[in-house]
């Protein structure tokens, strides 16, 4: 056993955890080596987020046994973790929104203190955001609350990997290329590729499959609380992956084929950016579904929120012709209210229809949060449930729930897939093309290129500007990835 141990970093045996009722994870055996990167992955709900906050230290074991090297993991914890080199980048980001870049530093490094701790913070977390993300345009003095949720992104990886007195074995990343754009996800991916070739090890979470497959050395398929499979990553391709998985290959193939209704309605919105001018127009008809492309942070997701807020206020430059639903991707700070229901989320965007005289029906909010339960397949025993019992993936259902359940004709959408898996991506496309094809629109900004398949149209944004106009027939990644590094006039 001593000899098994010493080959792996952290290993755990016959692992279960309950919550109450709930089996989270049955009988799992993992293991992390040396100079490995290990894929991880399941549809939301499969399990993989209980292990790796056992990993991590923030969740222990109801039964089985944890190895750290060749000790037995007992009393183990997240400081425990990390002085034994194990760091972890969770989905939902962990940084403290009212700190600094480089204050957020010194909570993971302890050793950072005494005079001129703030300056030594500052120069290791500019140090590996410069390696990682070269021209990533963060300062250290960066209040964390102003950043976009990309640049959080890219702090929590950065942060993850400085090293000071701790040792630095294994890095788990959870979705950490969620928020980034192609360009930047690539720039980390390389990054990860050369951290395991000099010995180090990961876990990389995705669910985008591409990325799996091209960068880990394992892979492990989880559903249902169990491991699966587990095999080389030259064992897999997409189709057997998404089949082990419990997905049909074939719906995955399918998924991006154009939109075979073409919008014929008139104009719904007409917006430019605000640093446009008199250039280029985004025009939204009904029926249509538009996309919005670019690196990150290039004023995509300010147009939104300008079309949003014009619809209830108005704003001169922009027309909104019909009520209007907007699906954040940062769901824990611009979209679940979590001390509320899944009902309550969900019924929050149908506050007219659900009263009863001067109160809201309990029962109708019930009814029409149980309708989108079935619709959309949010997995829970009951939507009185609070919304933080559903994993990340299903809380963006009851997101879209909430946004399609709405008289909104209009729905405005802020990167929603972030960490959703492949299942509930190719459910929520086919779901999108159908109310599309009923007349509703659709403003689709999006990081993953594949997601720009499903619309009739696309916009590629640079430095708040709409420098490219693309037709269905004109859409090609290289045009995107073209049009994103071209400078503005």
């Amino acid at each position: 056993m001593q000899a098994e141990a010493a080959r792996t970093i952290i290993s755990l045996h016959g692992a279960e955890k309950h919550f109450g009722a709930v089996k989270a994870l049955h009988g799992v055996d993992f293991a992390v080596r040396p100079g490995e990167c290990v894929g991880l992955v399941g549809h939301n709900g499969a399990g993989k987020s209980t292990l790796i906050n056992m990993l991590a230290g923030t969740l222990s074991l109801d039964r089985g046994r944890m190895m750290v090297g060749e000790t037995v993991g007992e009393h183990y914890s997240v400081i425990r973790a990390q002085s034994l080199g194990i760091r972890c980048v969770f989905q939902e980001l962990s940084l403290c929104p009212n700190l600094s870049v480089a204050e957020n530093t010194r909570i993971n490094h302890p050793a950072l203190r005494r005079f001129g701790w703030h300056k030594r913070a500052a120069e290791l977390i500019t140090g590996k955001l410069d390696e990682i993300f070269p021209e990533h345009g963060i300062d250290a003095s960066d209040i964390v609350a102003d950043l976009s949720i990309g640049r959080r992104q890219m702090v929590e990886v950065a942060r993850a990997f400085t090293v000071t007195e701790d040792p630095l074995n294994l890095v788990i990343l959870d979705e950490p290329t969620s928020s980034l754009d192609a360009h930047t996800a690539g720039q980390l991916l390389a990054f990860v590729r050369r951290f395991v070739a000099a010995g180090g090890s990961c876990i990389l979470i995705s669910h985008l499959l591409g990325e799996v497959l091209q960068n880990a050395d394992r892979i492990v398929v989880m559903r249902d609380g169990k491991v699966v499979a587990a095999d080389a990553a030259r064992a897999y391709d997409r189709d057997r992956l998404v089949a082990t998985m419990g997905g049909a290959a074939h719906r995955e193939k399918g998924a991006a084929q154009a939109v075979a209704v073409k919008p014929k309605g008139g104009p719904r919105v007409r917006a430019r950016p605000a640093r446009q001018g008199d250039g280029a127009e985004l025009v939204a008809l009904s029926g249509s579904i538009i996309g919005l492309a670019g690196l990150a942070g290039h004023g995509q997701t300010d147009l939104l929120l300008a079309i949003f807020n014009a619809s209830r206020r108005g704003k001169i430059g922009i027309e909104v012709t019909a009520p209007v639903a907007l699906v954040a991707g940062d769901r824990q700070s611009d979209g679940i209210f979590p001390q509320w229901s899944i009902a309550e989320n969900i019924g929050i965007g149908s506050l007219r229809r659900l009263r009863a005289g001067l109160l809201i029906s309990p029962k109708r909010e019930a009814e029409l949060a149980n309708a989108w339960k079935r619709r959309i397949g949010i997995r829970t025993p009951d939507t009185a449930n609070n919304i933080l019992s559903l994993s990340g993936g299903n809380q963006q259902k009851a997101l879209f729930a909430r946004a399609l359940g709405s008289d909104a004709e209009i729905i405005l959408m802020d990167d929603p897939m972030r960490g959703v898996d492949i299942g509930t991506k190719l459910e929520v496309y086919d779901l999108i093309r159908q109310e599309a094809a009923n007349g509703r629109t659709f403003i689709w900004y999006t990081t993953e290129t594949e997601e720009l398949d499903n619309c009739h149209h696309v916009y590629v944004f640079k430095n708040g500007r709409i420098v490219a106009n693309l037709t269905r027939d004109e859409l090609t990644e290289e045009k995107i990835i073209q049009s994103s590094f071209v400078e503005a006039s």
